[in-house]
């Protein structure tokens, strides 16, 4: 439903001569020609509205909560859980027509063999498509909605690979939202000149970049704290000098946005200057992914190796000399899956 008002939106403001997309691609103002391009946008804005409230409420279920009777940590998790399938749904269906309108498009010039071939490389293979900004732009979406199926679905796996790797795995799906930022701020026809709609994206950053920063600052579960001593911080996902930089980055990120808004260098283009060049080069986001598997890897392996030495019986702690139980409270709730 919000993503059919969101089309009726764009259809009125192509009509009136106000959508900015039009002023960029004029050949797209037929918009009952062009309906598949315009659904892709839909499709895209609702899956970016979706992934923003879905961060919001991970981020609520898993750091301080205000009023415990408002907003439990099990309704926020039932919310968290619907919210965060929906979007994955919506990004296959924003690719879904981008594909079906490149159909479209190439067959003015190929066969439709050719056509639903080259369409699926450009739309659905990483790196494929090759022109303008899409270069970055399309990989950058591509690299966060494959992403988002691993590390969103990992929840309905947990009872396989364990409690402490889902939660190890599901921390790191911030990265699929701000990759979806990123694609939308490069890609948007809506956003892509400088000017107020785009100031008002960079703005509606704060609230997700502010609570990020608390949620590392008082995160519900005291293993994440900043505390040493006793097993439980020692079998934390991630050593304490990881937790601090993280900190110090999601800190630095707000004051980064802030500046941005401040400033007004938001990355916009003028309608008279020359488009700007994809930036970075495709070989600085491969480079980033691989160094972004590299830690998702080293983190399993060090929650995986330390969940084996804590349930096994008999095992001594180091700090108390006593030895450990198969599983304490707190470890027996995540078994449950009760813990988000």
């Amino acid at each position: 439903m919000v993503t059919g008002l969101i089309y009726w939106l764009l259809y009125v403001r192509i009509e009136n001569g106000t959508s900015a997309t039009i002023k960029i691609m004029p050949m797209l103002e037929d918009a009952d020609a062009f309906w598949m391009y315009w659904m892709c946008q839909a499709f895209g804005w609702s899956a970016m509205l979706w992934a923003y409230v879905t961060v919001i409420f991970g981020l609520l279920r898993s750091g301080p909560r205000p009023g415990a009777n408002l907003l439990s940590a099990a309704r926020l998790e039932k919310w968290h859980r619907t919210t965060s399938l929906t979007t994955i749904g919506l990004m296959f269906m924003h690719a879904l027509f981008f594909l079906a309108d490149q159909i479209r498009t190439n067959q003015d010039q190929w066969s439709l063999g050719r056509s639903v071939w080259t369409a699926f490389v450009d739309v659905f293979v990483p790196g494929g498509y090759a022109t303008g900004t899409g270069r970055v732009a399309v990989l950058v979406g591509l690299l966060a909605f494959y992403l988002a199926i691993p590390l969103g679905l990992a929840f309905y796996l947990r009872h396989r690979t364990g409690s402490r790797v889902w939660l190890a795995l599901h921390r790191f799906a911030i990265v699929v939202y701000v990759l979806s930022v990123w694609h939308t701020l490069l890609y948007s026809t809506q956003g892509w000149y400088d000017g107020p709609f785009r100031t008002m994206l960079w703005a509606l950053q704060i609230p997700i970049a502010v609570l990020l920063l608390v949620r590392l600052m008082a995160p519900a579960r005291p293993s994440e704290r900043l505390r040493r001593g006793g097993r439980r911080y020692r079998d934390a996902a991630l050593p304490t000098s990881a937790r601090v930089v993280g900190r110090i980055a999601a800190a630095a990120t707000v004051l980064g946005i802030v500046a941005v808004i401040v400033t007004g260098v938001d990355g916009g283009r003028s309608p008279a200057d020359a488009p700007l060049a994809p930036w970075p080069d495709k070989s600085a986001i491969w480079a980033g992914l691989a160094l972004f598997t590299l830690i998702v890897i080293a983190t399993v392996i060090r929650v995986r190796r330390r969940t084996a030495v804590a349930t096994r019986p008999g095992t001594p702690d180091r700090s108390t000399g006593r030895k450990s139980r198969p599983a304490d409270e707190g470890e027996q709730k995540e078994q449950r899956g009760t813990s988000g």
